[in-house]
C-alpha cells in the first residue's frame, strides 16, 4: 500500500511540475508570467468558418484594439520574420499565437506552414493557437505534430439545444455547407466538445474562453465551467462582449451595450467555483505585440522586417542573449516572490480566506510590468484590481480606460476629464500608483477613493496588503 500511495503522489509531482514548465513564462496561462513576458500575435489567418455576432474581422485597421483585427496581413514566411525581428528587439518575448483575425484553423495551411518554420528558427519560443473550436479534431495530428503545448478555444454555450448558441452564431459552415441557426450551433458545439476532449487526451493545455453577453448567456455561463471543469480544461477565460455600433458587429449595430466592470465580476464569481479563472485577458489584436498591459504592435512595419533575409534576422533574434535574459527574469521573479511571500490566495471563494473580519476592499494599482508599482497615475491607461483582507489578497481583474489622465502638457494639471477613470474605479477603496497630482487627487477623494504613493517602486501583492492594513486594518 505504501508503495502504491508513494507512486501515484510521485506521478502527481511529475504531472504538476510538466505543468508548471509549460505555464511558468506564458503571459496568458499564469497571472504572475503576465507581467514579466511578452506575447506576440501573427495575423497569418484571414478567413473563419463561423459568424459571430460580436465579431467584425477587419484586416487593416489599426485604431480598434479588441479581438478579429489587425494592421496588416502576414504570410508564413513574413510571419516568422517578424517574429525573429519582434524578439531580438522585445527579448523578453516568449509566446508567438495565432490568434486570426479569423480562425486558425479555417487556414490550416497558412496555421502549420508558419508553425513549422517557428520550430526551425525560433526553436525556444512557446507555440499558441487559437480557434472556435470546429476543426480541432480533424487537425489534432498536425497540433501534436508541432508540439503547439496550447490551445485556446472559444466556447460561449454548452446549451445542446442550440438556443443560446444560435442567438450567437448566424451560421457555421462545415463540410461545404452553411448550417444556420439551432443546426449550426449544435454542430459547433459537438465539434467544439470532441475537439477539447482530444487536445486534453494528448496533453495539451487548454484555454477556454467564454464571452460574456449579458441577456443571452450570462447566467448559463456557470455551466459552462462546470462542462470545461469536467472536460479537464485547464483554465477558463470569461471575456466581455466589447460592442460599439462603430465597430460594425450585428450586435454593436444591434445596440447590445460592452459589458460592464460589475457585470464581468458577477460572472466570474459564478464561474470560480467550478474552474480555475483566467482575470488578466487584455482580449488582444490579431497582430498584438509586448507586454499583455501594452500593445506596441504600431511600431512594427512590415517593411521593417519582410526584405531582410532569414540568416540576418536569425542573429538579430540573438538566442543565446535571450536565454540571458529569461534567467534575469526568473532571478528577479523569485526575489520577487520572497519578497511577497505566501499572501496571494488565487484559489480564494469567500472573503473569510482573506479577512478575519470578513470584510475585504478592492485596491486599484497602476503598474508597467515586472511585479512593480512603478506608473504615474497620469499616464496609466488600466489598472489592476486586487480583493484585499487583513490577511490575504487575490487578483480580481483589469479595468482599461480609452485616455489617460495626462495626455501631455497641455492637457494635464487637472483639465483632462477624469470621469471615465472615475467610473472605472467607482466600486474600489484604495489607489495604489508611483505618483499622483493633487487635483487628481482630489477628484478620485470625491467617489471617496485613498489615494497612496508611498509604496511607489515596492512589489505590488506585498504593497496591497500592507496598504489595506494602514489604511482600513489599522489594529491588523
Amino acid at each position: 500500500m505504501s508503495c502504491s500511495c508513494t507512486s501515484s503522489t510521485n506521478t502527481q509531482n511529475e504531472l504538476h511540475a510538466s505543468i508548471m514548465q509549460k505555464i511558468n513564462n506564458h503571459p496568458c496561462y499564469s497571472q504572475d508570467a503576465h507581467q514579466h513576458y511578452a506575447r506576440i500575435h501573427v495575423a497569418v489567418a484571414p478567413a473563419c468558418n463561423i459568424q459571430c455576432n460580436y465579431c467584425n474581422r477587419k484586416y487593416d485597421c489599426s485604431n480598434e484594439s479588441r479581438p478579429g483585427v489587425t494592421s496588416y496581413k502576414l504570410s508564413p514566411e513574413e510571419a516568422v520574420k517578424k517574429v525573429l525581428h519582434v524578439g531580438g528587439l522585445i527579448q523578453q518575448l516568449s509566446v508567438v499565437g495565432i490568434a486570426g483575425p479569423g480562425d486558425g484553423l479555417a487556414n490550416p495551411k497558412q496555421t502549420f506552414e508558419t508553425f513549422a518554420l517557428l520550430k526551425k528558427y525560433a526553436p525556444d519560443i512557446k507555440l499558441c493557437l487559437s480557434t472556435n473550436g470546429l476543426m480541432i479534431h480533424k487537425h489534432i495530428d498536425e497540433i501534436a505534430k508541432y508540439n503547439i503545448e496550447h490551445v485556446t478555444v472559444t466556447l460561449n454555450s454548452v446549451d445542446e439545444s442550440g438556443e443560446i448558441g444560435s442567438k450567437i452564431y448566424p451560421w457555421v459552415f462545415y463540410e461545404h455547407k452553411k448550417h444556420r441557426g439551432v443546426e449550426g450551433a449544435k454542430l459547433l458545439l459537438e465539434k467544439q466538445l470532441l475537439g477539447i476532449q482530444m487536445l486534453v487526451e494528448r496533453g495539451i493545455l487548454v484555454k477556454v474562453n467564454s464571452v460574456l453577453i449579458p441577456g443571452i448567456n450570462d447566467e448559463h455561463l456557470p455551466l459552462v465551467a462546470k462542462k470545461v471543469k469536467e472536460l479537464g480544461v485547464f483554465i477558463q477565460n470569461v471575456m466581455p462582449i466589447i460592442s460599439k455600433p462603430e465597430y460594425g458587429t450585428k450586435f454593436g449595430l444591434d445596440g447590445v451595450p460592452s459589458a460592464t466592470h460589475k457585470q464581468l465580476m458577477k460572472a466570474q464569481e459564478a464561474c470560480d467555483i467550478n474552474v480555475k479563472l483566467m482575470r488578466h485577458c487584455r482580449q488582444c489584436r490579431a497582430d498584438a505585440v509586448g507586454l499583455l498591459g501594452e500593445d506596441r504592435s504600431d511600431e512594427f512595419f512590415k517593411e521593417s522586417f519582410a526584405d531582410k533575409s532569414f540568416a540576418e534576422l536569425s542573429h538579430h533574434y540573438n538566442l543565446n542573449q535571450r536565454m540571458k535574459t529569461h534567467e534575469n527574469i526568473e532571478t528577479w521573479r523569485r526575489a520577487l516572490r520572497a519578497a511577497n511571500g505566501k499572501i496571494t490566495q488565487e484559489d480564494a471563494t469567500n472573503k473569510d480566506e482573506l479577512s478575519s473580519t470578513g470584510d475585504t476592499m478592492l485596491v486599484a494599482v497602476t503598474t508597467r510590468g515586472n511585479g512593480l508599482i512603478n506608473d504615474h497615475f497620469g499616464s496609466a491607461k488600466e489598472f489592476l484590481i486586487y480583493e484585499a483582507g487583513d490577511k490575504a489578497i487575490k487578483f480580481i481583474m483589469h479595468r482599461k480606460v480609452e485616455n489617460s489622465y495626462c495626455m501631455g502638457k497641455e492637457n494635464c494639471n487637472g483639465t483632462y476629464p477624469i470621469e471615465e477613470i472615475k467610473n472605472a474605479l467607482s466600486d474600489c477603496h484604495l489607489l495604489l500608483t508611483q505618483k499622483i497630482g493633487e487635483c487628481p487627487q482630489k477628484e478620485l477623494e470625491s467617489i471617496h477613493l485613498t489615494c497612496d504613493e508611498s509604496f511607489a517602486d515596492e512589489p505590488i501583492e506585498l504593497s496591497v496588503l500592507k496598504g489595506v492594513r494602514k489604511h482600513f486594518f489599522a489594529t491588523a
